[in-house]
C-alpha cells in the first residue's frame, strides 16, 4: 500500500460514524449489510450515511453490490489487511513479530466480556 492510500483510509476511519460502519460491516462478514439495515444500526439518517458510505467507498475501505431494490456494503478485508502490514511493516525493529492489532490482548477481551448483553443495558 503507498503512503497516499494509506492516508485516504486513514482519514476515512478518522470520524465516529465511519468508523462505526466499518466496524460493523467487518462484524457483518463478506455479505456484508444492505443500506438499510446499516442506517438503522447507526441511526443515521439515509443522507448522513450515504455521505459516510460514499467516503469508505472512495478510501477503498467498502464495496458495494445492486441487490433487488437495496445496495449491499461490504467490508473490503484486503485493503484493512493492507493498512495493517502498511502500519506494521517496519515493526519489532525488523524482527518477526505479531502485530499488536491482530492479537487478541486481555484489554480487548475484558472489554468484550464487559459489555451489557442487552443494547439499553437495563439492570435488573
Amino acid at each position: 500500500m503507498e503512503t497516499k492510500h494509506a492516508v485516504e483510509a486513514l482519514a476515512a476511519l478518522a470520524h465516529p460514524a465511519r468508523l462505526a460502519v466499518f466496524r460493523l460491516l467487518m462484524q457483518a462478514g463478506p455479505q456484508g449489510l444492505p443500506a438499510g439495515r446499516i442506517a438503522q444500526a447507526m441511526s443515521l439518517p439515509p443522507s448522513s450515511l450515504s455521505f459516510h458510505l460514499k467516503e469508505l467507498q472512495h478510501a477503498g475501505l467498502l464495496d458495494s453490490q445492486q441487490q433487488g431494490r437495496s445496495i449491499l456494503y461490504m467490508a473490503r478485508y484486503e485493503t484493512m489487511n493492507a493498512l495493517l502490514v502498511y502500519l506494521t511493516d517496519d515493526c519489532c525493529g525488523g524482527n518477526p513479530c505479531t502485530p499488536v492489532a491482530i492479537r487478541k490482548t486481555p484489554a480487548r477481551a475484558t472489554r468484550q466480556a464487559a459489555k451489557p448483553a442487552t443494547k439499553a443495558g437495563a439492570r435488573a
